[in-house]
């Protein structure tokens, strides 16, 4: 059983940068990204990267402000933010899975989720 473990959530001010890394047990999957969820809404996906070819997916809402980059000896991936906004605020989850991953339905493997929280 897979397991994925955030870190680096945390508190800071409105066009600050945070980075969030995932690592992974062991890599069994193909595709690693993040999703959010913000108190009373879905978990919405926010970027995925190919672990073997470094395609990166993002969700417009991000896009330009957000990367993604992995370790392919640590089996860690990193989620850099940056341009941070009120509306970035929510509980970011790490998550893997064998195929590609477009919606929560495709994500075999949950992180616990990491809190970021942006202050305007």
């Amino acid at each position: 059983q897979v397991q994925l473990v955030e870190s680096g959530g945390g508190l800071v001010q409105a066009g600050g940068s945070l980075r969030l890394s995932c690592a992974a047990s062991e890599r069994t999957f193909r595709t690693m990204g993040w999703f959010r969820q913000a108190p009373g809404k879905e978990r919405d996906f926010v970027i995925t990267i190919r672990w073997s070819s470094g395609v990166i997916t993002y969700a417009d809402s991000v896009r330009g402000r957000f990367t993604i980059s992995r370790d392919l000896a640590k089996n860690t991936m990193y989620l850099q933010m940056n341009s941070l906004k009120s509306e970035d605020t929510a509980v970011y989850y790490c998550a893997a899975a064998q195929g590609p991953i477009t919606s929560y339905l495709d994500v075999e493997y949950w992180g616990k989720g990491t809190l970021v929280t942006v202050s305007s």
